[in-house]
């Protein structure tokens, strides 16, 4: 259920000032202030005790059908609004069940706090309610435009830089904004400020301890408010937007706010990205050691290799397929290949939902075991090999789920290697003679595909008698009978583990 404080509202003073209903305010119900209380709806109860049905921030209409004539009852009465969050209540006069305003109500309002207008008998209570949705109408029309108008300006400011986007936001929302990085130190702020309030550094705790969307709000130490929030994309990001200011931030600030956070994520990635990129081609045609190359772009620690294979029909490539891929892995170290596929380096392994929604899009995705940058090179002939089973399978698969019972974990990798480079040596001489397809990938298709002519055939793009030529010059290389169940194993395996 949304929360009252998320709906649009208007003040009080919308209702009051609106001289077709011809409203009374009883004055001495007013406490400072009271005319700007948030009225998001307007509600007609007759019970004794409508609290339990109250959601806040609503202007209660009554015509006292059920008012008690006990003051004591009344001052229940009116605390039980109060404590339910009634903005207003407003009391219909309705001869002849009232002529006028009940003294115990009026004393009661006037003891407690609760603003009390008057409504005349020829203002129905559906002009009253007809006038607040309108009113709130129109307020949230306002802000929608006021937030679109914000998403403009911060979008043109977003193309000159970080420092431009921030000194915007700032403009805008009337308060001071900073970037914060990993180390909570300043990466950007509007006006220069340096350092930020400590008292930040447990809220900003806080919100790196958190997943997802999120933000947090707190009360520094000079009476203002800062809120806190992490800039696109949320659930993995390290910088931080903090904006803080002696009014309470609204609804629709937080909408600004929450732009902001989007585009500075976006801008900023966008720029560090580009400058790693850039420094990287340009060491790679200095002929600086690859090893070197990746130290400087990548981050120590494990990265897996995700190749998209074309399914169905091939969709074409280009900026916006590149586009497309880079926003969904979280980075830009994407290639799109010649035949409609794609392949990236990353250091998180996509969702199943980011598999599935590739799927969609026309690629059937696999994923690679996790290695050190300088070997990603290794996950060639895993790939491949998945590859083949996504194929096969028509699903997206993984490195981790593809190891059935664990065999393959279960041998050393060196020990592995050597199995495959023995066993494989006759076709590897083949096909090194070969110009047209090889036999090994012939070989593994066919093993993928469970040993079917048509469906093998398909997949490679040929003839089902030319599927069958090639794996009879397969078992006269091999010396082998590939209608028995183990040597298929073993062959699979061996292309699996095949450099």
């Amino acid at each position: 259920m949304t929360k009252p404080s998320e709906q649009p509202s208007v003040p009080l003073h919308a209702v009051t000032g609106d001289a077709a209903l011809a409203v009374e305010v009883v004055a001495e119900t007013l406490r400072p202030g009271a005319l700007e209380l948030p009225v998001r709806w307007a509600h007609v109860s007759e019970l004794q005790d409508p609290a339990p049905y109250l959601l806040g921030e609503e202007l209660l209409l009554t015509a006292g059908v059920n008012l008690p004539s006990e003051q004591q009852q009344v001052d229940r009465y009116v605390q039980r609004l109060l404590a339910a969050g009634v903005s207003a209540l407003g009391f219909g006069v309705t001869p002849p069940m009232h002529e006028a305003l009940p003294d115990p109500l009026r004393e009661a309002c006037v003891r407690h706090g609760l603003p009390l207008l008057v409504i005349p008998p020829r203002t129905p209570f559906l002009a009253i309610s007809r006038a607040v949705a309108v009113a709130i109408s129109d307020a949230a029309q306002r802000e929608r435009s006021r937030v679109a108008e914000a998403r403009e300006a911060l979008t043109r400011s977003a193309a000159e830089g970080l420092g431009a986007l921030v000194a915007e936001l700032a403009r805008r929302l009337r308060c001071w904004v900073a970037l914060v990085g990993a180390d909570d130190a300043p990466v950007a702020t509007s006006p220069p400020r340096t350092p930020l309030p400590p008292e930040l550094a447990p809220l900003l705790a806080r919100l790196r301890a958190g997943s997802g969307v999120r933000s947090a709000t707190g009360e520094l130490a000079d009476g203002s408010f800062a809120v806190a929030q992490p800039v696109y994309p949320q659930a993995t990001a390290s910088q931080l937007l903090v904006v803080g200011r002696r009014q309470r931030f609204d609804a629709t600030e937080r909408a600004v706010i929450a732009v902001g956070a989007a585009l500075l994520g976006l801008t900023g990635r966008a720029g560090a990205d580009n400058a790693a990129l850039g420094s990287a081609v340009t060491a790679l045609l200095l002929d600086r050691p690859a090893a070197d190359v990746l130290a400087g772009l990548l981050e120590k620690g494990r990265y897996r290799v995700v190749a998209g294979v074309p399914r169905g029909r091939r969709r074409n490539g280009g900026v916006s397929a590149f586009d497309w891929l880079s926003s969904r892995l979280g980075n830009p170290l994407v290639r799109l290949d010649d035949d409609g596929g794609f392949t990236a380096v990353v250091a998180t392994a996509p969702s199943d939902e980011v598999l599935e929604e590739m799927r969609s899009q026309g690629w059937l995705a696999v994923v690679s075991s996790a290695r050190p940058a300088d070997r990603l090179g290794e996950t060639a002939a895993e790939v491949d090999a998945l590859a083949q089973r996504a194929r096969a399978l028509d699903r997206p698969v993984r490195a981790d789920d593809s190891a059935g019972l664990g065999l393959s974990a279960a041998v050393a990798p060196e020990a592995a290697a050597g199995f495959a480079e023995r066993a494989l040596a006759p076709l590897r001489a083949i096909d090194r003679t070969r110009s047209g397809d090889k036999l090994a990938d012939t070989l593994q298709c066919w093993l993928a595909h469970h040993g079917s002519w048509d469906r093998t055939a398909a997949a490679l793009g040929v003839h089902r008698n030319s599927v069958r030529h090639r794996i009879g010059q397969v078992e006269r290389a091999l010396e082998a009978d590939l209608s028995d169940p183990q040597v298929r194993m073993e062959l699979w395996f061996a292309l699996r583990w095949s450099r």
